[in-house]
């Protein structure tokens, strides 16, 4: 018996998992809302009719949470809380035979490339139309946008290309046609993500064509700041760096998963490169944009990871002093290369290990963030939170990096705005500051 009433025809779309996931989760809202549906993102009324939830299965912990948001609203369907529940994305498409003997109560599963199947079964149309249309679910000022689906790229550990597929890359001018959508309805920041934005256009153009598309999209009226993630570094297209030395409104700022600073894991982990040769790309990237904020994110714990290789993996980050970093725990994914290993570093010690490199760059950050206290930069304001209005500079991507705390009390300025600030104090991973001018 149901216990309220629930709104026919609402939807509450719940998004788990990387910023992929949740510019997929922006196209299947505007679908929804261009067949008459009533559409939330991770509504807090819960009285949707139907939910949606959009899975991530990259590594266990994000498959965990999956699985426990899953078995949440399908317990809320038996309570009557709502009427359908619907599992689509990465987890869905990895281990979807497995969920449905494991969650019957879900009415049903779809891959990451079942938009149109998901929609019939809501007995909705695909409009063609509306493709590069979203529904933001971010702030209105800055927009995710993906430039290419699925990843080529080898590396043993990865579960994506299972997910995901192949490289298939968006054509140019839809992307700038998109994105003159996004300025035309307030964007001034996008952020291009990808599995690997550096392998982009080799595909459609034969070549790598990044920077063409910066190029391009940095002529786009209105639009202030560009963003790059997910760079690889092997065979990285340096000319990408000439167009952000040329453009001033592509960001300085790159953010280059690099996994490991050991030859021998970096080679077991077949991602066709070694330390000496990504701390000379890091070097060359820097000489050739000075001043460029390098974020990276590494694994902790690989099979056959010694203390000696961790070791050089600390001495390596302690060298290269990266403007921002974060580390993942290994996680033994079924069917990837690296699954024929044995997976024999202890929970316990990829922990210790995660925890001891966070530290060293607590301190780095630290460290970089007071030769900014004095500094002046142009910082985009996200939010308001407490006594604090809430921003970033170009050096900083949101939800990741550093922030700038503007007190209330002192500074009025408006959401989604542009304004100077000068750095007043710093600590790890925070900037207080004062609006200039």
């Amino acid at each position: 018996m149901k216990t309220k009433t629930l709104k026919k025809n609402k939807v509450n779309v719940v998004t788990l998992g990387c910023s992929k996931n949740v510019f997929d989760s922006e196209v299947l809202m505007a679908q929804l809302k261009a067949n008459q549906f009533d559409v939330e993102h991770e509504s807090l009324t819960d009285d949707s009719e139907i939910v949606i939830i959009n899975t991530c299965g990259f590594i266990e912990s994000a498959k965990q949470e999956s699985i426990d948001t899953i078995i949440r609203f399908a317990e809320a369907k038996a309570e009557g809380l709502v009427s359908k529940v619907y599992v689509t994305g990465c987890l869905s498409e990895r281990y979807k035979g497995d969920l449905e003997k494991e969650i019957p109560e879900v009415d049903a599963y779809f891959g990451t490339r079942d938009l149109p199947r998901l929609l019939k079964t809501l007995k909705a149309d695909y409009k063609h139309e509306l493709v590069g249309e979203r529904i933001l679910t971010t702030p209105n000022h800055y927009a995710y946008l993906k430039i290419a689906e699925g990843c080529d790229r080898p590396c043993s550990f990865c579960a994506i290309p299972l997910m995901r597929g192949k490289h298939v890359s968006t054509p140019i001018e839809e992307l700038v046609k998109n994105t003159k959508t996004l300025v035309a309805g307030g964007v001034k920041e996008v952020m291009l993500i990808a599995q690997d934005l550096t392998y982009y256009g080799l595909d459609l153009y034969k070549k790598r064509a990044l920077s063409d598309l910066l190029k391009q999209l940095s002529d786009i009226d209105g639009l202030d700041w560009i963003r790059l993630h997910y760079a690889f570094p092997a065979g990285f297209p340096m000319d990408v760096l000439d167009v952000m030395n040329e453009r001033s409104n592509i960001c300085n700022y790159l953010d280059m998963p690099l996994q490991h600073g050991s030859t021998k894991i970096l080679q077991a982990m077949r991602r066709g490169t070694t330390r000496e040769k990504t701390e000379e790309l890091v070097q060359s990237i820097r000489d050739k944009v000075p001043g460029i904020a390098l974020r990276t994110t590494l694994i902790s714990g690989y099979p056959g990871e010694t203390e000696a290789d961790f070791q050089e993996m600390y001495d390596w980050v302690e060298r290269s002093r990266f403007d921002r970093l974060g580390i993942f725990t290994y996680s033994h994914e079924d069917n990837t290369h690296a699954f024929e290993f044995t997976d024999d570093v202890p929970q316990k010690v990829k922990q210790e290990r995660a925890d001891i490199i966070m530290e060293l760059q607590s301190g780095i950050s630290h460290e970089l963030n007071q030769l900014k206290v004095g500094q002046t930069f142009k910082t985009l304001i996200d939010r308001a939170e407490g006594n604090y209005f809430i921003g970033r500079t170009e050096f900083d991507s949101p939800e990741v990096d550093n922030e700038v705390l503007l007190n209330k009390s002192k500074d009025y300025v408006r959401i989604g705005d542009f304004v100077d600030v000068k750095i007043d104090s710093a600590d790890h991973f925070d900037l207080f500051g004062t609006v200039v001018g």
